[in-house]
């Protein structure tokens, strides 16, 4: 799940775009106020939507200059009341993506967010599963819930894998053994239940479901 912090003084139209936003399939952070803003910098953010002018004395142009030096790639989307082409270069000199004039529609600017998330990760979408809070990056071997790294052993990383690109095929316990730990493998097939029972243990949101008798599929 990309991650969307919206950066609005106006609590009203902050709200509103923030459902707006939830209802596309972002998580998103909202903060009124540039200092909260700035504070924040340095957590997992995919875009940023800034208000140029905020609540206090920290501008959004401030907030963009904060950004980019930690992070000179991550997408900026500007807003503002003022409809002035030097606000727009500004914005672009700073390295904004984008620039949207109020009042705006949320849908348009939904709409503008997933051009521009498509366009910056079209390239690394095919390595990112996302199933259900979890978020597995298949290139970095990496599970994430929430923000927090689950740490999982090779044989259960694969096996997730192996479920999540077949969701609702039935598995047998020789089929599982064959993919997961390869044709190679003497021994009982009696350690499948055991690597499921710990795949569950870290993972109790993935819908694991035993077949009697036979062996094991996620829905």
């Amino acid at each position: 799940m990309y991650t969307i912090c919206l950066v609005e003084d106006e609590v009203a139209l902050s709200n509103i775009v923030k459902t707006y936003l939830e209802r596309a399939g972002y998580d998103v952070v909202s903060f009124t106020k540039g200092s909260d803003a700035i504070a924040y910098i340095g957590n997992k953010v995919d875009l940023w939507i800034l208000d140029i002018m905020l609540g206090d004395d920290i501008n959004g142009y401030d907030v963009i200059k904060s950004i980019r030096e930690k992070d000179e790639n991550v997408p900026v989307i500007f807003t503002s009341a003022r409809d002035q082409e030097l606000d727009k270069i500004f914005g672009l000199e700073l390295g904004s993506d984008d620039y949207i004039t109020k009042p705006y529609s949320s849908k348009e600017l939904v709409l503008r967010v997933n051009n521009i998330i498509k366009r910056v990760y079209k390239n690394t979408d095919n390595n990112i599963i996302n199933y259900d809070n979890y978020v597995i990056n298949i290139e970095k071997r990496t599970i994430e819930e929430n923000q927090k790294e689950i740490k999982l052993t090779t044989l259960e990383f694969d096996l997730m894998i192996m479920f999540l690109h077949n969701k609702g095929k039935c598995f047998s316990r020789e089929e599982i053994l064959e993919n997961v730990w390869g044709n190679d493998y003497f021994g009982t097939d009696r350690v499948v239940d055991d690597l499921v029972r710990r795949l569950r243990k870290k993972l109790p949101n993935m819908k694991i479901e035993a077949i009697y008798g036979y062996g094991y599929r996620v829905l």
